[in-house]
């Protein structure tokens, strides 16, 4: 959850892999653990990677759910408006809340009838859309790495949640610079 008058983050995390995911749920987990056994978890990012833009089509749109669709939404908007109507005007209450829901449902119903007439048959399905990761990385800053790594070792012996740790053989080792020892002149 954000806080309100925080800065943004830096979009580049940083820090050590303490974990890696297959779902956020899993990660969101694995850092509420943390907390519980007080960690400082203000040291940890979730990190999404290979992110993918997921479409999941819902249905066919034909013009009796494109009506429908557009009843319904204006009828919830008419009866937020003939409820303000019926609060702030000495009238009939109920007469303003109807009306607000049956002149709602009738625009809605244009509307949605126009929108779907604009399309021309280009779209003709209904879907969901969100961005999904393939795995999170839980990191964490240099300092307490180890330490969340050792919490995150007794949630996974409970067998809540089992991170998969990086491999660090398939990285290449680290090169340390080479140092030259001084050559005695030659004559």
């Amino acid at each position: 959850m954000s806080t309100p008058g925080m800065p943004l983050i830096d979009p580049r995390p940083s820090g050590l892999t303490i974990g890696t995911y297959d779902t956020y749920r899993e990660a969101q987990r694995a850092v509420d653990y943390l907390s519980d056994e007080k960690f400082p978890v203000e040291h940890t990012t979730i990190v999404g990677n290979n992110l993918r833009q997921v479409e999941k089509i819902t249905g066919r749109l034909t013009w009796a759910r494109a009506l429908t669709a557009g009843l319904a939404s204006g009828a919830w908007f008419g009866l937020f408006v003939g409820l303000l109507l019926g609060l702030f005007t000495n009238g009939n209450f109920l007469a303003a809340l109807l009306t607000g829901v049956v002149l709602g449902a009738f625009f809605g119903v244009v509307f949605g009838g126009l929108g779907y007439a604009q399309s021309a048959g280009r779209r003709d399905f209904t879907s969901r859309t969100a961005v999904v990761a393939t795995t999170y990385d839980v990191l964490c800053d240099f300092k307490f790495a180890e330490e969340a790594r050792n919490h995150l070792a007794k949630l996974a012996l409970k067998g809540e949640v089992t991170p998969r740790l990086p491999d660090y053989q398939a990285q290449p080792p680290v090169q340390q610079p080479v140092q030259q020892q001084a050559q005695p002149p030659q004559d």
